[in-house]
């Protein structure tokens, strides 16, 4: 039997695209042969869909879909994800389903079993797990098919009280096919790596790992579908953030006609260090999702021209050398908006990034709206000291300059706050916390310095370096006062970073931080500033995910909490 997997990206509610993509892959499947051809979970109408399937006419276009796509489904076997209609009265309107299409009709459904309601996931709000399990018989082959979670419920990981795959052995399966949408993050390859090895393992049997790619908002997923033997060799790898197609035979025997790429005897390279952040882990990965999270972002919205405030600081650099990279340089503008306290040496900085990157730059001073704006206010300020009210002034003042030239012109401003900034609150609310979409914002400072050393790496071969060398090793400073340093009010982003991971990333209290080496009052003071500044987070824009706990949809925690501040 020749399966193929369709690895794609999909257009959450964008119906058209999705049916004619889906079908396009099934068309070329059917002339090279195929017997049967997998998508991925939620094929249909894309993944998250979240509240769009409470409304009846977006379901109702799921099955229409179908309904055209299952006219293609006469010589080759499909199977796509869809909401389905749940029957029974009790319970949730609605099942994620995976549809078994053939000789142009709906041969079977699976219910997905196991729903996960935790970090981004929230599926419990919408479906009702499956009440029965069923393996689906197809040319002399009986075929177990799961979708997504159901195959996590395995070794240690054990979250659920039912494992549909132990319900479909009763029924003497040949094959395990699942249909994915795993996100991305810079620990999860080796992990679901590992599962599907562990389900392979456990039930002897072949596996066909089909997962999303692509980037929907803020959760990107990776692709990198997978396909197993029965003695659990890795047989076909699908290439990390591209759409592609391929196929293997499963013969007879079970056996995979396919070269053994990894051998069932590799362990598996356990990529979280359990003592702390690793700033350059895995920094390749995490340089093409969010380039993947960025281009998909436009694409999807419709928008195609990003415009950026340029400091001359490492993540507005960072931030503009993705952009160009993802977008193209001619479509990113840069604006560079030095005050009284910027510095000349910032300024000629982001100059020379924008000469490295030939995209568009603007240099727009401030110094008179600034004056402007401290004299409008003097009244009210009584003369009191200069402080934090003056500083995020200029801030605010570029903040406006930045959407007000997006608003003009259909540009998105992308945001350049890094993580580490977000979770001590050290930024200002619409001023450089301003944005479309934050491209750092799930990037401790660490990995922006990882990911600028990278970039200029990978620029090496052309001879050229993109982010100029005194970007990367001047003492950063936000410049709102003579002299600033981020140490001023932080930190050191070496022990800062590995502070904010312990909590955020792994959830340890302060009791086990401190644990670690860590001074105690330094940990008091961090987790502090973390859950006191929960407020601006919550107003924040959205965040390209790649960590395994981001801020946004994935952590939610109460902003007027009185825990640890």
């Amino acid at each position: 039997m020749k399966i193929f997997l369709a690895q794609q990206n999909y257009h959450i509610g964008n119906f058209e695209s999705n049916t004619k993509k889906i079908i396009s892959a099934i068309e070329s499947a059917k002339q090279q042969g195929g017997d049967l051809i997998v998508f991925s979970e939620m094929s249909v109408c894309g993944y998250p869909a979240r509240d769009f399937v409470e409304f009846s006419d977006f379901i109702n276009k799921c099955y229409e879909s179908i309904d055209i796509i299952k006219q293609h489904a006469d010589t080759i076997a499909v199977l796509i994800g869809s909401p389905a209609h749940n029957p029974i009265k009790e319970g949730k309107n609605l099942f994620n389903a995976a549809f078994f299409l053939y000789e142009k009709e709906i041969k079977a459904e699976v219910h997905k079993t196991l729903l996960p309601t935790y970090d981004v996931f929230d599926e419990y709000r919408y479906f009702e797990p499956a009440y029965d399990w069923n393996v689906i018989e197809f040319k002399g082959k009986k075929l177990a098919v799961t979708i997504c979670e159901d195959i996590w419920n395995i070794n240690d990981n054990v979250l659920y009280r039912i494992c549909p795959m132990d319900k479909l052995m009763l029924q003497s399966p040949d094959v395990m096919i699942n249909l994915s949408a795993s996100p991305f993050d810079y620990t999860h390859d080796e992990d679901r790596k590992s599962v599907i090895k562990a389900n392979v393992e456990k039930y002897k049997l072949p596996m066909f790992y089909c997962n999303a790619v692509g980037s929907q908002t803020e959760i990107v997923f990776d692709g990198a579908s997978l396909i197993f033997d029965k003695d659990a060799n890795l047989c076909k790898a699908f290439p990390m953030f591209e759409e592609t197609m391929e196929s293997v035979v499963l013969n007879d025997d079970g056996t995979i006609a396919a070269p053994v790429i990894e051998p069932a005897s590799r362990m598996p390279n356990k990529q979280l260090n359990p003592d702390g952040l690793e700033e350059e882990l895995n920094i390749a990965q995490i340089h093409a999702a969010l380039i993947l999270g960025i281009k998909d972002y436009f694409q999807k919205m419709g928008f195609t021209k990003a415009i950026i405030g340029s400091s001359g600081g490492i993540d507005s650099a960072v931030t503009i050398a993705l952009a160009c990279e993802a977008l193209g340089k001619e479509n990113v503008k840069a604006i560079l908006m030095p005050s009284p306290y910027s510095t000349e040496h910032s300024v000629d900085d982001a100059v020379q990034l924008s000469k490295n990157l030939h995209n568009d730059y603007e240099i727009i001073r401030i110094n008179d709206v600034y004056a402007s704006l401290l004299s409008t206010v003097k009244p009210l300020f009584n003369d009191l000291p200069f402080g934090l009210a003056e500083e995020n002034m200029q801030s605010r003042i570029r903040g406006n300059i930045l959407m007000s030239i997006a608003n003009k012109f259909g540009y998105i401003l992308l945001n350049t706050s890094n993580k580490s900034e977000l979770a001590t609150g050290y930024g200002t609310l619409y001023g450089d916390m301003a944005g479309g979409l934050a491209v750092l914002g799930d990037c401790y400072k660490l990995q922006v310095y990882a990911l600028a050393k990278y970039i200029n790496q990978r620029n090496l071969p052309a001879g050229r370096q993109v982010i100029p060398e005194n970007i990367i090793t001047k003492a950063p400073s936000a410049e709102l006062r003579p002299n600033q340093k981020d140490s001023d009010s932080l930190p050191d982003y070496a022990v800062l970073d590995k502070i904010l991971y312990q909590y955020i990333e792994r959830r340890n209290g302060p009791a086990e931080i401190k644990a670690q080496g860590f001074e105690a009052a330094l940990v008091d003071r961090v987790l502090k500033l973390v859950n006191v500044n929960e407020y601006k987070r919550n107003q924040f824009c959205p965040i390209i995910r790649v960590s395994p706990k981001a801020f946004g949809v994935g952590r939610r925690v109460p902003i007027v909490g009185k825990y640890l501040t």
